[in-house]
């Protein structure tokens, strides 16, 4: 019989938020799989390091950060392969992935290769959107304002376009497009109504207006805005 393949979102960072479900079944692992960044450390398994086995088989998906799809697309294919022959051996697989894996998540493409081959469970994680807004101390949403989710790396013109036609607005990926979105922002007159946030719930967190952001952004980093009065008062 094969394995059940699990995929597991470990939540923004902070280790504590990781769910009881996930805490249960990576302590119980036969077999770990995990995305790092091409030669260097994975951020889903740092989050997860003090609940894996001793001893337990690890898989790990090396993938290029590049703008280029197909060295990713690559280096799925061989993790997923790799994953599959532990499962068709019988052994489950705990695929982790920080944050919720099916919200930008990188375990949709293990899943989208492996679903129809295996039984797959996805166990939900706390997205990096609402521990922005945690940790902002900013309500996102009420009663029937629409939230809109933006990725940084949209062209300029489309960027703007959605956020005039948009309430609340959460960006994400700002990365190296910080001072586009900044720009963007401004032009709208909206800057007093964004915070900006990096690295949500670690030791190196930010969170501040966005006027007083750095000037280079990491990957993991978000804008939140808000347009109207508040809506929770």
């Amino acid at each position: 019989m094969s394995g059940v393949l699990c995929g597991v979102g470990l939540g923004p960072g902070d280790p504590e938020l990781m769910t009881l479900r996930a805490h249960r079944l990576i302590s119980r692992a036969q077999v770990v799989a995990y995305p790092s960044l091409a030669g260097g450390e994975s951020f889903a398994r740092s989050i997860a390091a003090g609940v894996i086995p001793a001893g337990v088989r690890e898989i790990v998906m090396d993938v290029p950060m590049t703008t280029d799809r197909a060295p990713a697309q690559a280096a799925y294919d061989k993790g997923a392969e790799e994953i599959a022959g532990a499962l068709a051996a019988g052994y489950d697989v705990v695929c982790l992935c920080e944050g919720d894996p099916f919200f930008y998540g990188s375990f949709m493409y293990v899943f989208a290769r492996l679903s129809e081959r295996f039984e797959v469970e996805v166990v939900p994680g706390v997205t990096s959107i609402t521990t922005c807004a945690a940790r902002a101390g900013m309500p996102l949403a009420a009663r029937n304002e629409r939230l809109t989710v933006l990725p940084g790396p949209l062209p300029e013109a489309e960027l703007r376009a959605r956020i005039e036609g948009a309430e609340s607005v959460a960006i994400m990926k700002v990365g190296r497009h910080l001072e586009k979105i900044r720009g963007v922002i401004g032009d709208l007159g909206l800057t007093e109504r964004a915070v900006y946030i990096e690295r949500a719930s670690l030791p190196e967190e930010v969170v501040c207006p966005l006027d007083e952001a750095p000037g280079t952004a990491p990957y993991f980093s978000m804008i939140l805005l808000t347009k109207g009065a508040d809506p929770w008062l």
